[in-house]
């Protein structure tokens, strides 16, 4: 999942730093933020005689990151569902969950969607929330006191009285439960999707020097160490580059100077998703060295895309890929640069073959099916409301 609590250093283009547009009922737009309790400090799109008429959804989570992607696809299979679209410096701060529940107390709605994780506050209105997984608890550096805060006194007691708790991987799930401590019945694995652009066929890019690629953001549990040792100890082609998504910054800088391959690694700059496929194809293969994952877009995408991944033993990747992929030790470097020399020697006949079944098991992945697992979790949380 992209870090929500510091988008910076994403790879793709995102949000950070933009302020917030509110539409207000009139259907115009501006620039900016109101203070709470203005009367036009949110507002809410709403399409009459549609089946989600009356259900509420947070659809500030939209844009091009992990969670963002997920938001964007599944809210625009809800026809007619009114969402949250504005709230300025008050989205994910402590007073959101009372910005949302004074929203759910004035329109009556009978089910509340986030695809995110942030809850309202309790309420006779069934609530639907999303957590893609619990990187910010597990892995050290990346949550921050506020953030741990934020999980255990307002997160774990929604995911506790909420009508159903979605995710998008089993990994996640397992780690959502034993956290929570919630019956197992509550939690539903709705997955995630990849969008038709993401095919072998299409534009390819060619930067001027072949790549091995790497598409991500660079926190901790994104292991880019490993990465860049194996590359110093690889031996490559002259020509062959590491293409990092995303603008260079000092600490991923340091760390490439540290290894001695500042000549070898080139910064892509954000990378809109429109332009993703196109890098995927025209690389070598993608290396993917993360620690923990909840899913793992990037793996997914580059098997959609026919492009063979190198990617670190997890259980998400292995939920994700299932064996379509090589796998890696997390702690190995020299296996790293070993299968990135194989890698560069040419596909073998196996290679092939995992290319070829990775393609078909990315084909199990549509956002129409998503949306469908998501919409009928809504219509029965819609149903059983006493709102």
């Amino acid at each position: 999942m992209e870090n929500v609590w510091s988008f910076g250093k994403t790879g793709r283009s995102h949000p950070a730093g933009e302020r917030v547009r509110l539409i207000t009922r009139t259907g115009a737009s501006r620039p900016g933020s109101a203070p709470f309790g203005k009367k036009e400090s949110l507002s809410l799109r709403s399409e009459a005689k549609a089946p989600f008429a009356r259900l509420l959804c947070d659809g500030r989570w939209r844009g091009p990151h992990g969670i963002g992607r997920f938001a964007t696809e599944v809210l625009k299979r809800l026809p007619g569902a009114r969402t949250i679209e504005g709230g300025g410096g008050l989205f994910l701060s402590p007073l959101d969950p009372f910005l949302i529940a004074s929203r759910i107390m004035r329109e009556r709605p009978l089910a509340y969607f986030t695809p995110g994780f942030n809850p309202p506050l309790p309420s006779r209105v069934p609530l639907v929330l999303t957590l893609h997984d619990l990187i910010h608890l597990k892995v050290p550096g990346e949550g921050g006191r506020l953030a741990r805060l934020y999980y255990e006194y307002i997160v774990k007691p929604a995911l506790r009285s909420a009508y159903r708790v979605l995710t998008v991987s089993r990994v996640s799930k397992e780690a959502i439960l034993e956290w929570a401590m919630i019956p197992e019945e509550r939690v539903e694995v709705v997955g995630n999707g990849v969008s038709p652009g993401f095919s072998p066929h299409g534009a390819v890019s060619r930067p001027g020097f072949p790549y091995f690629l790497y598409v991500g953001n660079r926190k901790p549990h994104k292991n880019l160490p490993l990465l860049f040792e194996a590359v110093s100890r690889a031996r490559l082609p002259d020509e062959f580059r590491l293409l990092l998504s995303g603008a260079p910054d000092p600490e991923t800088e340091r760390e490439i100077a540290r290894q001695g391959i500042e000549r070898k690694v080139v910064f892509a700059g954000p990378v809109a998703e429109a332009d993703l496929p196109s890098l995927y194809r025209g690389a070598a293969a993608l290396l993917f060295p993360s620690t923990v994952e909840g899913f793992g877009f990037p793996v997914l995408e580059a098997m959609a895309c026919g492009l063979g991944v190198l990617a670190s033993d997890i259980p998400a990747v292995d939920e994700v890929a299932k064996g379509t992929v090589r796998t890696l030790p997390l702690e190995d470097p020299e296996a790293w640069a070993r299968e990135m020399e194989r890698t560069v020697g040419g596909d073998s006949p196996e290679t092939e073959e995992r290319k070829r079944r990775a393609l078909e098991r990315a084909r199990q992945f549509s956002w129409e099916t998503v949306g469908e697992r998501v919409r009928t979790i809504l219509l029965e949380a819609m149903g059983s409301s006493s709102a």
